[in-house]
């Protein structure tokens, strides 16, 4: 096994696997990896991040899904992984805060922004000589960064995320409970390459996919089949759910996303369970022009006439309106008649 992975592996994913050990993960980690995925192996902790830090120096994609890792692990990151590293996605690491994303931003001292006060608290606050902190590395090629399910990061970890990693451009923060209207502005302010934003508030296993029907445009030449439902789906299937989803989105506003309109170069938006936006927030987003997707799910205070001003995004080609209640079927006629090439999702 050892051998085959020596001579032709580049990438690799383990998912499920609770029998793997530690030893067993190294041995097959092998320098032409360059994408890597580890998701629900109970023996993946903070060793085994810097296990894939010390022995994968071409490493262009690391996903993690790994209940057990602390900030301690985004330390084991080197200058090998700073000028390979692109795309980084910490999937449910419940246990990493805004210490663990000081090390995947580099802080500048020299930096005389007054946010820049944001890295030099989470700097002192480490004990001298402490391995988490004390040395502080950058991974500043990231273009795709997912803190989803990290709940224990706030806006100061974003801060230091939209000051530092500038070539972002897919930023997701789904469950991320304690992001507020202020994370939205240091983003607008800084992420100015950013093309996708993810802020929902709850991800549906498979068997929630069926309570979801898609409204596509008319046919003209023949019937239209559209494209096959995504994987990713987030709308509900239960009355406890929608609970838990409006209990953990209450903080962010019209506000954010008047901050989050000002966004040119924005062309994806998720803004599922965001409870608190109302019609004027519509009125943002109506002057983001270059909107190709976005997703209102989840919304309960949007009313008719403010949805219906989204005919003015001519560039959509996706709209979610799942679990809206001011998404009624008139709603939907309406707006197919004057977005025709847009793929409405009810």
């Amino acid at each position: 096994m050892y051998n085959v992975c020596s001579q032709s592996l580049f990438e690799l994913e383990l998912a499920g696997c609770n029998e793997i050990t530690e030893a067993g993960l190294w041995a097959c980690l092998t320098p032409r990896i360059v994408s890597l995925s580890l998701a629900d192996c109970i023996n993946v902790a903070d060793e085994a991040v810097g296990a894939v830090a010390q022995l994968l120096p071409s490493l262009y994609e690391f996903s993690l899904q790994a209940y057990h890792v602390t900030d301690a692990a985004l330390g084991y990151f080197s200058p090998k992984q700073s000028h390979s590293l692109s795309i980084l996605r910490l999937q449910s690491c419940w246990e990493l805060t805004n210490h663990g994303v000081v090390n995947i931003g580099r802080y500048r001292s020299d930096r005389r922004c007054p946010r820049g006060a944001a890295a030099r608290r989470y700097l002192s606050m480490a004990p001298q000589g402490d391995s988490e902190l004390g040395q502080v590395h950058s991974l500043p090629h990231l273009t795709v960064l997912s803190l989803s399910g990290c709940s224990k990061v706030t806006d100061d970890g974003v801060e230091l995320i939209a000051e530092n990693l500038q070539k972002l451009r897919a930023l997701d923060l789904s469950w991320c409970p304690r992001i507020t209207d202020a994370a939205l502005e240091y983003i607008a302010c800084d992420l100015n390459q950013l093309e996708e934003l993810t802020l929902d508030r709850y991800r549906a296993p498979p068997s929630c996919l069926r309570w979801r029907r898609l409204v596509y445009p008319p046919a003209t030449n023949g019937p239209t089949q559209g494209p096959p439902a995504r994987n990713d789906d987030k709308d509900t299937g239960g009355k406890s759910i929608v609970k838990r989803a409006r209990v953990s989105c209450v903080h962010i506003t019209d506000i954010g996303v008047g901050y989050i309109s000002t966004m040119l170069s924005l062309s994806a938006l998720f803004l599922r369970w965001c409870t608190q936006i109302r019609d004027f927030g519509l009125q943002h987003l109506c002057s983001m022009r270059n909107l190709q997707v976005l997703s209102l799910a989840g919304c309960p205070l949007l009313t008719s006439s403010g949805l219906s001003s989204l005919i003015q995004l001519r560039h959509l080609q996706e709209l979610e309106l799942t679990n809206c209640p001011g998404a009624s079927h008139e709603l939907f006629d309406y707006l197919r008649e004057h977005l025709p090439r847009c793929l409405l999702i009810e």
